[in-house]
């Protein structure tokens, strides 16, 4: 429900730092990954950021897939893209942007365990104190929604899905949103591109 739904919006430059805070801490532990996994989608800005600072030229991907929109999931994740890399008997850092249920983070790791891989740490930008795992390295616990910057316009789609059909709660949630930190004319850009693809889709049909 909207009214128990908070947002937290961090920049670019933030969530950089926030990595640089991670890359010091894996090397501080002198915990060197042969490969660094991020888990599709939202582990890729970060897993290409922490393979840069980490030194670390192997990526790979795998794909759980979990969520349907903001706030609401399926019952349970799916690996639906098997990692990307022959993973047995390598050491693996695998780097998601948040652990929220932490099923999907669970379900990666069995995966890669049954690949053979020898050794895995988690990386998670934030962490929500009911995930079932506890990410090895993570910087920020929270209970808000997370709207990473590489998400926003999809976020704004899955509100307007949500919320398009009651103007009152769909502008409390644009209020919310600016409130967090997120710019309004970016939002208002972003409704009028998500309305047009909109038209245009039911065009297509017709």
């Amino acid at each position: 429900m909207l009214t128990q739904m908070e947002f937290e919006c961090p920049s670019w430059d933030q969530i950089y730092k926030m990595l640089l805070t991670i890359a010091e801490k894996i090397s501080q532990d002198n915990f060197k990954p042969d490969t660094i996994v991020g888990v599709s989608r939202g582990g890729w800005p970060p897993g290409r950021i922490i393979s840069d600072l980490l030194g670390v030229s192997e990526i790979a991907n795998v794909k759980a897939e979990f969520y349907k929109g903001v706030a609401e999931t399926k019952s349970k994740p799916i690996i639906s893209q098997p990692v990307s890399v022959q993973v047995q008997g390598k050491i693996l850092l695998i780097v998601d942007d948040v652990a929220d249920t932490g099923e999907s983070l669970s379900l990666v790791k069995r995966h890669l365990q049954e690949q053979g891989a020898n050794v895995m740490r988690i990386v998670t930008i934030y962490y929500k104190p009911w995930s079932i795992i506890t990410p090895d390295y993570y910087i920020k616990e929270t209970k808000k929604w997370i709207v990473f910057p590489w998400e926003r316009k999809e976020t704004i789609k899955h509100l307007m899905e949500k919320f398009g059909g009651n103007r009152r709660l769909f502008e409390e949630a644009q209020k919310r949103l600016v409130k967090a930190g997120l710019d309004v004319k970016l939002i208002r850009r972003f409704i009028r591109e998500i309305r047009e693809e909109q038209k245009k889709a039911v065009g297509h049909k017709g």
